[in-house]
């Protein structure tokens, strides 16, 4: 069998370099713009291993975040013709606020004082926090009338309530124990709904209940809204 034939204008490695005149590549060393372009083309490579390592930390800082579903970015949300609604506690002066909303237009102090560290990262407070002075439980109430939709134990935001009421909006009771309604149950404002208790998102808080107001699954201010 006949070998087929290699091409006749091949040239090798070692024969291509030969054939190049030393004068000529000196010249072109010689070239201002040569030594600049190196530099360039090296720097675009760091900046492209810097700017992929950077990404691969911020996907592992992801994977640690509490459920997007219930830990959302504050947006504003237009407060227009939205009914306003009671504090979810009991008249009892020991109950305080012991963190407020996330405001983006409030103080440098005010909005660091509104962030809570979670997984080695700090989360704007999408609600508003209540404890008793001496770290005891309480009763915790609906703030308004409405439909039971969602009853959990979530493993980092603890045992939570949300109700939908008529006006559009929808309130959410978080670091619950002792849960009182069920799923689909009509409540009328003020009934007691759980005792406060305690959660992992927000574990330096102790005792407490988290409050917050949405529409369309957006935080609102519930300082906007709480008569």
């Amino acid at each position: 069998m006949m070998k087929p034939e290699e091409p006749k204008n091949k040239v090798s490695f070692l024969d291509e370099n030969k054939s190049q005149d030393p004068k000529k590549q000196k010249a072109l060393l010689d070239k201002k713009w040569v030594f600049p372009a190196i530099y360039m083309t090296v720097a675009v490579c760091v900046l492209g291993m810097a700017w992929w390592y950077q990404s691969s930390k911020q996907d592992v800082t992801r994977t640690n975040s509490p459920d997007v579903d219930t830990v959302l970015p504050v947006e504003e949300v237009p407060t227009d013709n939205l009914q306003q609604i009671s504090l979810p506690v009991t008249s009892d002066p020991t109950v305080i606020k012991s963190m407020d909303f996330y405001d983006a237009n409030a103080t440098d102090k005010a909005k660091e004082s509104a962030l809570v560290k979670y997984a080695d990262t700090y989360w704007p407070h999408t609600g508003i926090d209540f404890a008793r002075k001496n770290g005891k439980s309480f009763d915790v109430v609906a703030s308004a009338s409405g439909k039971v939709v969602r009853v959990e134990k979530n493993p980092v935001l603890g045992e939570l309530v949300e109700i939908k009421h008529e006006n559009g909006l929808t309130t959410i009771y978080q670091s619950l124990s002792n849960v009182q309604v069920a799923l689909n149950q009509a409540v009328v404002k003020g009934d007691i709904l759980a005792q406060a208790g305690q959660n992992q998102f927000e574990k330096n808080e102790g005792i407490h209940l988290h409050f917050e107001v949405r529409k369309n699954n957006q935080a609102l201010n519930p300082n906007e809204y709480v008569k």
